[in-house]
């Protein structure tokens, strides 16, 4: 394979550093962690960089606001090292989690949609769907401790058995945490859940809970964006890290057309209506 052109420009760490405002420590730090690939040395022991630095380094400022920073390190690392099918991966969580995410705000509108004007008083205490701390918090997949702590924050108030002392939960009360524990999943804090939590047992109305539903769609929305714009920067970075790749085999040129066989079995598929 011939020199990359790019291989003959040399950067200094400020180079890299001042366009996003990053300290030259910082640039070293991300070389240190995988991030970029390893820098050549002169023969003072400097760094010297490449363009293809700078454009990991755009790659991974590019991946940390869809998929934080952690992910976002561990997608570079594998890249850098030709383990692309690891960070494929690590990509392929990060779109699940907001497909996750998504569907849990779906269904929290759905619970709300349920609340009615009545709903502070829905049920009363002594309700046939009592439960205990031990199997909501397994309907919840959360811990009994979970509980306890949300019930010290007063966003849950089970009365207690006289006889046995026992928290029991009446309807009211899997209501309120399942609403809490939807809200902690869509990344709210506890503090944040109490207001929430009052209005809906005051029946004051749903307008705080509209409102932290819409705060909720657009950061998915943002984060779907940013997913989408960190896609765009790997593909490139990709395409320069190993431009004998490109185009890929399974990608169309103009020479010749995509294929529409079946990718299982070979067979034609038919065309579409």
């Amino acid at each position: 394979m011939g020199e990359n052109p790019q291989s003959r420009v040399r950067l200094r760490p400020v180079d890299l550093a001042r366009p996003h405002g990053l300290s030259t420590q910082a640039v070293r730090n991300y070389e240190e962690a995988g991030i970029l690939p390893a820098a050549e040395r002169t023969g003072s022991g400097y760094r010297t960089y490449t363009p293809l630095h700078a454009r990991a380094l755009d790659t991974f400022l590019a991946l940390v606001p869809g998929h934080g920073h952690a992910t976002a390190t561990g997608i570079m690392r594998a890249v850098n090292r030709g383990a692309a099918d690891e960070a494929f991966l690590l990509i392929d969580e990060s779109h699940a989690q907001l497909l996750d995410d998504r569907r849990t705000l779906r269904a929290v509108e759905s619970a709300l949609r349920d609340l009615g004007p009545d709903a502070a008083e829905s049920a009363p205490r002594a309700s046939p769907a009592a439960t205990f701390i031990g199997p909501l918090a397994d309907r919840l997949s959360i811990r009994p401790a979970t509980l306890r702590k949300w019930e010290d924050a007063g966003l849950v108030r089970p009365r207690r058995d006289p006889l046995t002392g026992y928290r029991v939960y009446g309807e009211a009360d899997v209501r309120d945490a399942r609403l809490v524990h939807q809200l902690r999943r869509g990344g709210y804090l506890l503090e944040q859940i109490a207001p929430l939590i009052d209005q809906v047992r005051a029946a004051g109305g749903l307008a705080p809970l509209e409102a932290a539903l819409g705060d909720w769609h657009s950061r998915l929305s943002a984060r779907g964006r940013a997913l989408l714009a960190g896609a765009a920067e790997l593909d490139t970075y990709l395409l320069e890290l190993s431009p004998s790749d490109a185009p890929p085999a399974d990608r169309p040129s103009p020479d010749r057309p995509p294929a529409t066989g079946c990718p299982l079995t070979g067979r034609p598929q038919p065309a579409a209506p």
